[in-house]
């Protein structure tokens, strides 16, 4: 953001439970009947049934409850896809998260369907805030749709949820002009970002990454600026493709590396899991302790990666002295454990 005291009068950036990183996403389906050219879902999660807890997949509601209390989430935001398309499973997702985490427990859904009788079963079952995030083809003629009534019928906080395109200038201009004396709390604007996804749809408009070392979409920050100049009554807030990287992910994942991390584990200022690992065989571990008087609390085989982990510190210190590939490896504490960097000691 920048410093200009007008900007930031005009814009607000996150939310507090997005800063803290408190908040758990949870997609409850993959399924949308819109289509949207820059829908960044991943693959695994795009037009499927499935139903993720931020990077967990989702096999039974004891997944849910577990992700939440790993990354101690003070609220939720579901997310799809499109919620409403799976309403009856969205309103049972609703109810158990405030059956086990209490009402201060909040939640937010994203929704491009104007389903005036889903926001009534959503609302009734406890959600404390909806966004609405209308197809781009609605843009120039929102006032056709039955979004005003919706807005004013909710009963809860209401907000408008889009992303910054450049090339739709006109049509953002339009809808943002129109519902502006619909009653939302806030319009939130968000930066167009590129993903493995969305590259060809967005490449076909002649957009280009801003720098060699981000996702978003150049233009589409300076649209953020010059939509602040509009004259918008309702709150704006932005938010970046660097706030959502470096803030929101990276305090999302120092939280649950505070309770995912084991003994031998090295948490970093990142939030990331820092490990040594042995590529032997589980028969291995005994032989290890025993030659270098190892605390066994700080060796551990993993089933799973079918390795051997330990502390950094003790990997770095007996790589040269064992006939084992050794490396020190970083990871993400996530559900997928994805692995940021490997580095051989031996």
């Amino acid at each position: 953001m920048p410093k200009n005291s007008f900007y930031t009068k005009k814009l607000a950036e996150g939310c507090k439970y997005c800063e803290k990183g408190a908040k758990m996403v949870l997609l409850v389906t993959g399924l949308c009947n819109m289509d949207c050219f820059y829908c960044p879902l991943s693959e695994k999660k795009k037009n499927k049934d499935v139903i993720y807890a931020d990077e967990m997949p989702v096999k039974s509601i004891e997944d849910i409850i577990e992700e939440a209390e790993l990354i101690e989430a003070e609220g939720t935001g579901i997310t799809g896809g499109d919620p409403l398309l799976v309403v009856d499973r969205t309103v049972e997702m609703i109810k158990l998260l405030k059956d086990n985490f209490g009402e201060k427990h909040h939640i937010h859904l994203y929704t491009s369907m104007l389903d005036e009788d889903g926001v009534k079963k959503v609302v009734n079952a406890g959600l404390d805030e909806i966004r609405f995030h209308p197809n781009v083809a609605l843009w120039n003629k929102i006032e056709k749709t039955n979004l005003k009534r919706i807005v004013k019928n909710a009963g809860i906080d209401v907000g408008l949820e889009i992303p910054v395109i450049p090339h739709l200038k006109e049509e953002t201009k339009h809808l943002l002009y129109e519902i502006d004396s619909y009653g939302f709390d806030f319009i939130n604007l968000n930066e167009l970002e590129f993903s493995y996804t969305n590259v060809d749809a967005l490449s076909k408009f002649g957009y280009e990454a801003k720098n060699d070392v981000s996702s978003a979409v150049k233009g589409s920050e300076e649209m953020v600026y010059e939509i602040a100049e509009w004259g918008i009554e309702t709150p704006l807030h932005y938010c970046s493709a660097s706030f959502k990287d470096a803030i929101q992910l990276r305090k999302r994942i120092e939280r649950r590396a505070r309770n995912v991390a084991k003994i031998y584990e090295v948490i970093t200022e990142e939030g990331t899991l820092l490990k040594g690992i042995i590529m032997a065989e589980k028969s291995a571990i005994n032989e290890i302790i025993k030659k270098f008087d190892i605390n066994p609390e700080l060796i551990q085989w993993n089933e799973e990666m079918k390795r051997i982990e330990t502390s950094p510190f003790i990997a770095e210190e007996i790589a040269e002295h064992i006939e084992y590939k050794c490396y020190l490896v970083e990871e993400y504490p996530t559900a997928d454990r994805l692995e940021v960097e490997r580095i051989p000691l031996n």
